[in-house]
């Protein structure tokens, strides 16, 4: 398919009552630097109808925010994630075969005007076609070949390289500048109801803050060190602080192993509640301290500062967006952000020291 030439936002019509696919299913962090385009869309347009196809395991991101009109929950497994089982190819094929399927017939009986594709690859493109008609839109640097099944492209700035930045292009596109309330995430009355049945039960409702540790990530090469974590937790605890290590079910025996080290066993609210509360227990906290992973832009999203370990990732395009957060990395490294997922000398983060990490702590909390 050959794309027609960038059309300029006044060649549109007014999106007031039009139909909108957002079509961003993963990951989490790429979910969560969305939002602020699908919040400008709404504002300036609160008649149009916004729907977003999204991985089941990460509904809880959008189900309580009110510019989005219809979530359209898939799953497809994985075939990039680390602890992916053998065979996962073919269960990701027939899962997506099921999902066009399922997808065409949904979108027959009520077709959107726009197909906005954010995800940028092959499967996303194949997404995109089962919406009859309409004008798809995706961006002029993507992969896969995803750009052959978009009707308009929209070119990157390299000047702003951070994905959310990216992302609101499409935004400027159709005419609208973001503000300072699209960036924002929504937790529902029943997670924070959540959060606070959880705190009353481990203590956590008393005047010592919350730090919100995250020492998980998808990929190996973005992991911190056990002892160092363990050390940081002490540290923090010594300091009269609550700290509360947090993930999934799969991120228990990690956190364990952390937490035998320590010497004051932390909070661990790993498995124990849903990514909804896990947004409304980052609203809580008073500082997210972890290694670059989805509940970080979670943090920065919800207002809470944020201090980030990087290494293999390049905190320009996908650090904790705003302002206020403190990023550490080992600067004196000539393979810094080299986006690798596995490597035998991880010094970029094994040599970052508890005691760095406590200080950004506290100087983010202003503890003098």
């Amino acid at each position: 398919m050959k794309c027609k030439s960038l059309k300029r936002p006044h060649d549109w019509a007014d999106l007031t009552g039009k139909r909108i696919l957002i079509l961003k299913p993963s990951s989490l962090g790429d979910v969560v630097h969305t939002l602020p385009l699908v919040h400008a869309l709404k504002r300036e347009n609160p008649s149009c109808f916004i729907g977003w196809v999204i991985q089941r395991n990460f509904v809880g991101i959008v189900e309580a925010d009110a510019a989005v009109d219809e979530i359209i929950p898939i799953f497809i497994p994985s075939t990039s994630d680390p602890g992916a089982r053998r065979g996962v190819v073919l269960r990701a094929a027939a899962a997506t075969a099921g999902t066009l399927l399922e997808l065409k017939r949904q979108f027959a009986e009520s077709a959107y005007d726009f197909v906005l594709d954010l995800h940028a690859s092959f499967r996303s493109g194949l997404l995109g076609l089962t919406n009859p008609g309409g004008t798809r839109i995706g961006f002029a640097d993507a992969k896969e070949l995803n750009t052959r099944f978009q009707h308009q492209l929209i070119p990157p700035d390299p000047a702003r390289p951070h994905a959310v930045d990216k992302n609101l292009l499409f935004a400027e596109y159709f005419g609208y500048a973001p503000k300072p309330e699209d960036f924002r995430i929504v937790s529902s009355a029943r997670a924070k109801m959540q959060v606070d049945e959880f705190l009353d039960q481990v203590g956590g409702k008393d005047s010592r803050k919350i730090v919100y540790a995250n020492p998980v990530a998808r990929w190996d090469t973005k992991f911190w060190t056990v002892p160092a974590w363990a050390e940081l937790s002490d540290m923090l605890t010594e300091d009269d602080m609550t700290v509360i290590f947090a993930g999934g079910m799969e991120d228990l025996a990690y956190i364990a192993e952390v937490v035998e080290k320590t010497k004051y066993p932390p909070v661990i609210a790993a498995g124990r509640l849903t990514l909804a509360a896990a947004i409304a227990l980052l609203e809580r906290a008073d500082a997210y301290v972890g290694v670059d992973s989805g509940p970080m832009h979670i943090a920065a999203f919800t207002g809470t500062p944020v201090v980030a370990l990087f290494g293999p990732t390049d905190p320009a395009k996908v650090g904790p967006y705003g302002k206020g957060h403190i990023v550490i990395t080992h600067e004196n490294l000539d393979c810094l952000s080299c986006r690798k997922r596995s490597c035998g000398n991880r010094k970029c983060l094994e040599e970052i020291t508890a005691v760095e990490v406590h200080q950004a702590v506290r100087k983010i909390l202003n503890v003098s």
